[in-house]
Parts: structure tokens; C-alpha cells; sequence
């Protein structure tokens, strides 16, 4: 989507929401995967994602590996932010929206491809560091 709202409140994930349902006028349903952010179990959240065919997936407390689009958030980093010096935040939201734009019309891009698979292992593995699986390598 690329949009970069202002900090999270509950009427800033409302007009999001809102402008996800605008893009599918279909009126499909459209599922939304969340973390429990306060603000996205608000009332006037759940109403209006019942009414508008909206359904609000939560993943578990401290279970980020488990939202699917952790997997794409290596890329963006490896393509937009990683080796780059944006000299303000008006010119890195420029080069994350570019990537989106081109990401967006090269979904098979076999670079994007392979910089996902590198990344789900990574996601993955967070589980057991998170959740007591295994001990994180001791600094050196």
C-alpha cells in the first residue's frame, strides 16, 4: 500500500482501513492481519470492520514471526535502507515508496524472490529465541 500515516491512534488505523476497503470496491472480503495494539481492538474498530466485510486477524502477544508480511520487511531493508544514507525522513519515505511501486509491478522479480526466502528462515527462527527455544549467541 505505501501509505505512512502519523503515529498510531485508533482513528489513524480507522482511515486506513477505510482506504484498504476503498481499494477493493468489490466488496470482498478482506482480511487484515494485526499485532494487539490497543488502538486496533478499539469498539469503533470492530464495528466498522463488521459492517464493511473487514475481518481482523490478531496474532498472538509476542508472535510478530507469525504475521506473514514480516517475511517482506527484509527486502524492503536490504533494497531501501540497507548501505543508504536518506538525508531526511521526506527522502527515505521516497525511496520506500519507489520500492513499493516497483515491488508492486515486479511480484516475480527473482531478486525480491530469493531476498524473501533468506527471510522467512530469520522470521521463523525468532520464535525460539522469543519463547524460551533457544539461547540467543552471547556478545562478543
Amino acid at each position: 500500500m505505501g501509505h505512512q500515516p502519523p503515529p498510531q491512534g485508533c482513528c489513524q488505523h480507522l482511515a486506513a482501513l477505510k482506504t484498504n476497503r476503498a481499494a477493493r470496491p468489490d466488496g470482498a472480503l478482506i482480511y487484515v492481519i494485526l499485532d494487539n495494539l490497543s488502538p486496533h481492538k478499539g469498539t469503533q474498530i470492530r464495528a466498522w470492520a463488521r459492517k464493511h466485510r473487514v475481518e481482523l486477524c490478531f496474532t498472538p502477544t509476542y508472535a510478530s514471526w507469525a504475521n506473514p508480511i514480516e517475511a517482506h520487511f527484509g527486502p524492503l531493508r536490504q533494497f531501501t535502507i540497507a548501505n543508504s544514507h536518506h538525508r531526511s525522513h521526506t527522502t527515505q519515505t521516497r525511496a520506500l515508496h519507489g520500492y513499493l511501486r516497483w515491488r508492486n509491478a515486479n511480484t516475480r522479480h527473482p531478486d525480491v524472490l530469493a531476498a524473501q526466502r533468506c527471510e522467512r528462515p530469520r522470521v521463523r527462527s525468532e520464535k525460539g529465541i522469543r519463547w524460551g527455544g533457544r539461547q540467543l549467541p552471547a556478545a562478543a
